[in-house]
C-alpha cells in the first residue's frame, strides 16, 4: 500500500511528497522500516528497496508484520542528482528530529521522524560520495553498540565499524531514532550515483536475515556471512594524498594488502610524472578506496583496516 508521509503544496503548482510503501500481511505487530535516498547522490539503496519490494511481493504468504519501504527521503535531492535538499543548500541528514513548528525542512524531518519511530528495526542505507567506493558495512555509534552490534550481524555485511561516541552526529536520522529507543542501523554501500548490483544483492539478503530475526519474514534467506568488527580507532589506517594530481588505482578494492603493497598512483598528465606511489604502511585489508580520480592535497585516497577476515590468506 502506498502512502504519503509528507504532502506540502510548493510555488508554481508543485507538490513535495515523500511517500513509503507499506508491505502487510499480519496477525504480529512487528515493524521493519527500510529508509534510503536521504542523500539524493546516493542511489545504492534504490536497487534495494526495489528487491525487497518485489521479494516481498511475490512471497506475501511468508511476510507476518508490516515492512514499511521509504526509498526517497529526499526527493527533490534524488531527481536532481543532489546531495543535498536542492535550493536550500542543506544536508537532510544534518536537521533530525526537526521541529513541528519549524520551517520547511524542519517540518519534514519532523514528520518523518514520527513516521519512522516505534519500528521494531530500521536500516538507513546511504552509499559513498562519488569520490569513494566502500566495502559494505554498517556503521554504529558506541553509544548505542550493546543493543545494535548482535542486530548488525545479522544484516550480511563485511564490516561492522563501531565509532567513538565523539564522532556522533546529534542530528543524524539514525542518532534521532536511537535516541528514541527504536534501534537503528545505518549502512554504508558502494559508491555515489552509482548502483552495484553485487552489493545490492549482499545487502538484500541482510535484511531478508533481519527480518528473519524479528520473525516477520518466514521465507528463503541465504547464510550470511560473518562480519569483521572493529571498535578500535587504531585499527583504521587513512591514506591522504601528499600531492594534488590524478589518481590511478593499482589495487583491487577489499583486497589483502601487504606491508609496502601498493594502492595506487598520483600522476601529472601533462609532464607524464608519476607524483606519488600510495603503499600500505601495514598489512591490511583496503576497505576504502578513492573512486574519484581527480585529488588534492590532502584528499582521502584509501582507508584499510589491520584487522582481517577470518578468511583472508
Amino acid at each position: 500500500m502506498i502512502k504519503d508521509v509528507v504532502d506540502i503544496s510548493l510555488p508554481v503548482d508543485e507538490t513535495f511528497r515523500i511517500r513509503k510503501n507499506r508491505v502487510e500481511n499480519r496477525s504480529r505487530t512487528k515493524r521493519f522500516s527500510l529508509v534510503t535516498g536521504i542523500h539524493g547522490d546516493e542511489l545504492e539503496g534504490q536497487y534495494v528497496a526495489f528487491r525487497i519490494n518485489q521479494i516481498l511481493r511475490e512471497n506475501i504468504d511468508c511476510v507476518d508484520g508490516i515492512v514499511d519501504i521509504y526509498p526517497g527521503m529526499n526527493p527533490l535531492g534524488v531527481d536532481s542528482v543532489t546531495r543535498g535538499i536542492p535550493a536550500f543548500d542543506l544536508d537532510m541528514n544534518r536537521i533530525f528530529p526537526g521541529r513541528s513548528d519549524g520551517d520547511m525542512n524542519e517540518y519534514v524531518a519532523s514528520r518523518l521522524i514520527d513516521d519512522i519511530a516505534g519500528s521494531d528495526l530500521v536500516i538507513d542505507i546511504h552509499a559513498s560520495n562519488i569520490f569513494l567506493t566502500e566495502i559494505p558495512q554498517i556503521r554504529i555509534n558506541e553509544i548505542s553498540a550493546d543493543r545494535l552490534v548482535p542486530l548488525a550481524r545479522k544484516a550480511n555485511v563485511d564490516l561492522i565499524w563501531v565509532h567513538g561516541a565523539a564522532t556522533v552526529l546529534e542530528s543524524t536520522l539514525a542518532y534521532a531514532l536511537n535516541d528514541r529507543k527504536t534501534p537503528t542501523l545505518v549502512a554504508e554501500v558502494g559508491v555515489g550515483m552509482r548502483i552495484t548490483k553485487e552489493y545490492g544483492d549482499q545487502l538484500t539478503a541482510g535484511i531478508l536475515s533481519l527480518l528473519k530475526e524479528l520473525g516477520i519474514y518466514s521465507g528463503e534467506c541465504p547464510e550470511v556471512r560473518e562480519p569483521v568488527i572493529s571498535s578500535d580507532p587504531d585499527d583504521v589506517i587513512f591514506l591522504n594524498a601528499p600531492s594534488s594530481g590524478i589518481f590511478i588505482q593499482t589495487a583491487h578494492h577489499g583486497a589483502i594488502l601487504e606491508k609496502g603493497e601498493e594502492v595506487g598512483i598520483i600522476v601529472n598528465p601533462l609532464t607524464g610524472d608519476v607524483l606519488s606511489r600510495m603503499v600500505s604502511p601495514e598489512r591490511g585489508w583496503l576497505f576504502t578506496i578513492r573512486e574519484y580520480p581527480v585529488t588534492d592535497q590532502g584528499s582521502l585516497i584509501a582507508r584499510i583496516l589491520k584487522k582481517l577476515p577470518e578468511n583472508a590468506k
